[in-house]
């Protein structure tokens, strides 16, 4: 077939590179002016099947501006109207049986994207900064007895993972911090890091050699179903020409792939389709080691803080946080405080944060997001027209085993896992 991707973060490379392999003639078309360049660009770095799980004791609450809750969402600002329903949606998905299913689901999804990315690793032999091995760390015996919750789940799924003793978790990761109180923590085994940008620039590459055609500063702006027979996509060339005008063109393809993120939301409008999607923001700080011996040998998430920090070769990438209700702007002071203060609490000294070879890089990246937390990944109810988008938080997690997934079911496959709980038409769509 002749296939269309809109949108160039790792969701859309992943895809681009799966389908090209498996043989379809495939155009990427790209706002920005390269891959990667969004949401793809500084996230935490996590592959580890496990790492997404409710580890923090208010798990699935939400928190207002005046309050703190620690690993929970965020809100910036009151809800309007229209927003309630998707706020009370995500704080029901959070608890209970609902919960543990939803946390099975995309674990095992994690997994299974993160044997396909060790496969093309493997395959290609790529060269990017990655790790083996991550502690999720607990710092009270309460913290602990929460954990033991999702870790039998983990065990029950075949995940490695087991608990360890405060001193056996200094052993794995000698440069934590002896003046912050550590009762525990939940090692989970095998590739826990993997810089996704990295991945990405080599992943556009290998889609190039296998015949993938590449449009940047090109949005997407109209996409038309043809009664079954392909769709017509509307595109305008952004870069600038002679006379400062933008220039736009069409395509017809068979298929169209949307990976677009949040700005799928306005793209589908017109086609009647209301994407359930809310954009919820994460922030990162990225350094370079001052001295190895205090930086982190891999990963180590905070459990009550939902703060990780990751070795990414002489670098060092702190994430977390899930903030509601401020799409634009500025990376938030205070989102940014809480990572200093991880980074304090577990690795002092570990980064060059000031001087003439200090230089930190301080970024958020805003995440498509569904309420019942499972992504749309699947054909929509209007022929040729396939969705990769809702991914939240997880996006790198999930994105080499959805790419692999969707491929299949595009060329007429059974893929390896379930796809239905991911379906964009249980909304309808």
């Amino acid at each position: 077939m002749r296939i269309a991707i809109a949108g160039a973060g790792v969701v859309g490379i992943t895809c681009a590179h799966e389908l090209t392999r498996d043989g379809h003639e495939v155009t990427v078309f790209e706002r920005r002016s390269t891959v990667a360049e969004e949401a793809s660009f500084a996230n935490g770095a996590l592959i580890a099947p496990g790492w997404t799980a409710a580890w923090a004791l208010d798990h699935g609450r939400l928190g207002w501006p005046w309050s703190s809750v620690g690993a929970g969402l965020k809100l910036s600002r009151l809800p309007r109207v229209g927003e309630w329903g998707w706020l009370q949606q995500w704080r029901r998905s959070g608890q209970g049986a609902q919960a543990l299913s939803k946390h099975a689901q995309l674990h095992q999804w994690v997994r299974y994207s993160q044997e396909r990315q060790q496969a093309i690793t493997t395959q290609y032999q790529l060269e990017h900064d990655r790790s083996h091995g991550m502690l999720v760390l607990l710092r009270t015996e309460q913290e602990a007895s929460a954990a033991s919750t999702p870790l039998r789940q983990m065990q029950d799924l075949g995940i490695p993972a087991k608990m360890l003793s405060g001193e056996e978790a200094r052993a794995l990761e000698p440069a934590l911090n002896a003046e912050t109180p550590l009762h525990g923590a939940v090692e989970l085994g095998g590739d826990a890091v993997a810089n996704c940008r990295e991945f990405a620039v080599l992943m556009r590459a290998q889609a190039q050699r296998l015949g993938c055609r590449f449009e940047f500063n090109t949005i997407v702006s109209r996409i038309e179903p043809l009664n079954g027979s392909g769709v017509n996509l509307t595109l305008t060339h952004t870069a600038s020409h002679p006379d400062g005008a933008s220039r736009d063109f069409s395509e017809r393809f068979d298929a169209v792939v949307v990976c677009a993120g949040m700005a799928a939301v306005g793209t589908l409008a017109p086609l009647g389709l209301k994407l359930p999607l809310q954009a919820v923001v994460g922030h990162s700080l990225s350094a370079a080691v001052r001295e190895p011996m205090d930086a982190p040998q891999s990963a180590v998430l905070d459990a009550r803080h939902g703060v990780s920090i990751a070795r990414l070769g002489q670098r060092v990438r702190v994430a977390g946080g899930s903030e509601w209700g401020r799409e634009s702007g500025p990376p938030s002071k205070a989102a940014l405080q809480r990572l200093y203060g991880a980074l304090a609490d577990w690795f002092p000294g570990a980064v060059r944060l000031g001087g003439p070879a200090g230089s930190v890089q301080e970024w958020r990246g805003v995440q498509a997001t569904v309420a019942d937390g499972m992504p749309l990944i699947g054909e929509s109810r209007f022929p040729g027209l396939w969705l990769n988008l809702g991914h939240g938080h997880a996006g790198w997690s999930v994105a080499c085993g959805a790419a692999r997934a969707l491929a299949d079911r595009m060329g007429g496959h059974s893929p390896d896992l379930d796809l239905s709980a991911c379906s964009p038409q249980r909304f309808g769509l």
